[in-house]
């Protein structure tokens, strides 16, 4: 059973057609690589499932339930939550503040409502335990690794309880035992049944942690293959048009 179908999917701008007849399905607790070369499409139809713009045409479902997204507020009511590349963090708060930002928790005392710092340190604690990951809620965000900036990305997203997450090149620029750290939190979040899209230009990323790959270029899907099913030779063979389909 499909979380997130998308059926005939075309985006244009005027004469310029970016999205042409694309199909994509993801499941619950599944994790899909979204690959590409730049102008391929990836961020246009990543885009059209964040609901910052609607499909020129085609069938969007979510849930089984056809979807409208008007803007990004649309998608994330009904579970899909966006980690953008540059993380949208504050450097100057600690890592609760940042998982609350725009979504304050407030105690009351007298006519007065008060921030809830402890509430929110104690909420941010036990995101950090479910992923497992060794951030600590009252540290500031300049102060963190990469690893743990993305820990805090992603915490933020699971106070919405979000079924789908869209994830855009979470492993660029960190070292290579920061990007051990990334992978490891997102095979949790398919532990705990939330589906994963990882849009990303690195091939061992893919093939570690990917069930699938969809391989777009010049905005059609040209592969969608299980990872055991396929090769970095063969995808990279897609990407560039030296594979032509698979």
């Amino acid at each position: 059973m499909s979380l997130l179908d998308l059926s005939d999917i075309g985006k244009s701008y005027g004469a310029v057609q970016a999205l042409s007849h694309v199909n994509f399905t993801v499941a619950p607790g599944e994790i899909v690589g979204l690959m590409g070369d730049n102008g391929a499409g990836k961020s246009t139809f990543v885009k059209i499932i964040a609901g910052v713009f609607p499909p020129s045409e085609g069938t969007v479902r979510f849930d089984n339930e056809v979807v409208h997204f008007h803007a990004p507020v649309d998608a994330r009511n009904v579970g899909i939550e966006v980690v953008h590349q540059d993380l949208a963090l504050a450097d100057n708060l600690s890592a609760a503040a940042n998982i609350f930002l725009g979504r304050e928790m407030h105690r009351r005392i007298g006519p007065f409502q008060l921030l809830d710092h402890a509430a929110m340190e104690r909420r941010s604690a036990e995101l950090f335990r479910e992923l497992k990951s060794e951030t600590r809620p009252t540290e500031l965000v300049r102060r963190m690794s990469g690893g743990q900036r993305q820990a805090v990305a992603i915490a933020r997203t699971r106070l919405a309880e979000p079924k789908l997450i869209l994830m855009d090149e979470p492993t660029a620029a960190i070292s290579v035992r920061q990007i051990a750290e990334v992978l490891a939190l997102i095979g949790r979040l398919r532990d705990q049944g939330i589906a994963v899209i990882l849009i990303s230009h690195r091939m061992p990323d893919v093939f570690e942690i990917c069930d699938r790959v969809v391989v777009m270029r010049r905005g059609r899907v040209v592969a969608n293959k299980a990872i055991a099913a396929t090769s970095p030779q063969e995808v990279t063979g897609l990407i560039t048009g030296a594979v032509e389909m698979a």
